[in-house]
């Protein structure tokens, strides 16, 4: 082999590894191209056994329950559909109905939304930008004048 098939070889070797690293980047990221789902999202999708997924939406008006210990449960709605949520620990200061929230778990084979973790919004303004926008599209979100 000459110095110039060597040295062609090897940058051919280089050259189908970048190729396969980009091609299994891009598979991988289109497993999950959505951030989060809304409740209508669940509803039309078939979700693998043990599948972790994130749930954004509004909390549900009346729907908070605070059970013994820490364990609290309420519903996310995106005004049409509802996902039951149960959640044991400590809720972020500014979790409360009628307002934005982003949970992150799995669900049980009860159909029931076991979060480990739950996003509140952080002041009367801010709502993640992906759950603001669906609810737009529903006609739900209103934006505060002088915004």
């Amino acid at each position: 082999m000459t110095r110039k098939q060597k040295r062609l070889s090897v940058i051919g070797a280089g050259m189908a590894f970048l190729a396969l690293a980009a091609g299994l980047t891009f598979y991988a990221l289109g497993q999950q191209t959505s951030y989060f789902y809304m409740p209508a999202d669940l509803l039309a999708k078939k979700l693998g056994d043990d599948e972790r997924i994130r749930l954004g939406g509004l909390v549900q008006d009346g729907s908070v329950v605070r059970n013994e210990g820490a364990e609290t449960r309420f519903a996310v709605s995106d005004s049409e559909n509802a996902i039951n949520v149960v959640y044991t620990g400590i809720l972020p200061d500014l979790f409360r109905e009628n307002q934005g929230v982003v949970t992150e778990g799995r669900f049980r084979a009860d159909g029931v939304f076991v979060a480990d973790t739950v996003l509140a919004k952080h002041d009367e303004t801010y709502m993640p930008r992906e759950v603001a926008d669906r609810l737009k599209e529903q006609g739900v979100w209103q934006e505060e004048e002088g915004n």
